[in-house]
């Protein structure tokens, strides 16, 4: 497949100036903040997500920019992580028919497990559905065991993924496009189009791809966020969006975002206290904001949070973020997403 046309590169926010999520979530020089799924971890009883649909609307509601959803194919008992369990796009279906101005996250749809098309179908019906909404992280993939499942060489995850982002777009790209996919001579086209003019594709990690491939062709970049208890994770990680920015080839505004997965606790001022090898925080809501405004003096726009972790219940951990710490960081205004009914 064929990297050279437009729509194979990385664009700036200027791309994205009518597209609901993309909006709501990235400005340069501020941070908004998201919530990852499941808000409890699975442990063998899809009971734990009872009620989840109800707390999204009251995350919506509140006025936080994302709601992010992972994709997790299969179960590896050796990992340990199922995930939120659901299928992303028919998920966020769900979660977009219960809410009207959050945006719709992936983080992250393992792009060489599936092919183009359906993700192209996939993604550009959830944009439709929820008028604009979707926000699409994408990865190369971190269990090995999924791919011989699926009949794949794992070694070659790096270059599918690359394949896969040049098939995507050209997939979604008009029909009166300058480089369109290959079967567009015999008059195919791919229905329905994005809401706007494209679908941001925000990378994941290195993805087995360059840094220069990465500030080349992606419009967003997550990476992990270093360490989070102390002053120098948030340095180093500025070091690393500073050298993925300088790689934007023209030198507009793109988006940084990260992750932390919290245990937040009912004590404004306890410490953070990395655990589970950094893999998690404990802290309390001074040194969350703590965290938060070092994350955006770094570049860091978007500080997706997960809480499957946290002692409290979920609706709890949510209401104290709602009131002391999302009024800090506000999601951004924008276009407001069109209510079809569809």
């Amino acid at each position: 497949m064929s990297t050279s046309s437009v729509m194979d590169i990385g664009a700036s926010a200027d791309a994205f100036i009518d597209h609901a999520g993309y909006q709501r979530m990235f400005r340069a020089d501020h941070l908004t903040l998201g919530i990852f799924l499941p808000l409890r971890f699975y442990e063998g009883d899809m009971a734990v997500l009872e009620g989840q649909g109800a707390l999204v609307e009251y995350i919506d509601q509140q006025g936080f920019a994302a709601v992010w959803v992972r994709d997790v194919p299969l179960f590896d008992p050796m990992f340990g992580d199922a995930g939120q369990l659901f299928d992303p796009f028919t998920y966020l279906a769900y979660l977009a028919a219960r809410t009207r101005n959050v945006a719709l996250a992936t983080g992250s749809v393992v792009m060489p497990l599936r092919h183009p098309i359906d993700l192209a179908k996939a993604a550009a019906s959830i944009d439709q559905l929820s008028g604009g909404r979707l926000v699409m992280g994408i990865a190369s993939g971190d269990r090995p065991v999924e791919f011989p499942a699926y009949g794949l060489d794992h070694a070659a995850r790096g270059e599918r993924f690359a394949e896969s982002v040049s098939a995507f777009r050209r997939w979604l790209q008009p029909a009166h496009g300058t480089a369109l996919h290959p079967w567009a001579a015999q008059g195919l086209q791919l229905l329905p189009s994005p809401a706007s003019a494209r679908i941001p594709l925000v990378v994941t990690g290195g993805a087995r791809q360059s840094l220069d491939w990465v500030g080349q062709h992606a419009d967003g970049w997550l990476t992990y966020p270093d360490a989070t208890h102390d002053r120098a994770g948030p340095l180093r990680l500025a070091e690393k969006i500073r050298a993925w920015r300088r790689l934007v080839p023209d030198g507009g505004f793109r988006p940084h975002m990260t992750n932390e997965w919290l245990d937040l606790v009912d004590d404004p001022d306890h410490p953070r206290v990395p655990l589970q090898g950094g893999y998690q925080l404990r802290t309390g809501r001074k040194g969350l904001i703590e965290l938060l405004e070092a994350w955006q003096r770094a570049g860091v726009n978007h500080a997706a949070l997960g809480i499957q972790f946290s002692q409290r219940p979920a609706a709890e951990v949510l209401q104290e973020l709602a009131e002391d710490v999302l009024p800090l960081f506000p999601s951004h205004d924008g276009p407001r997403p069109p209510h079809r009914r569809w």
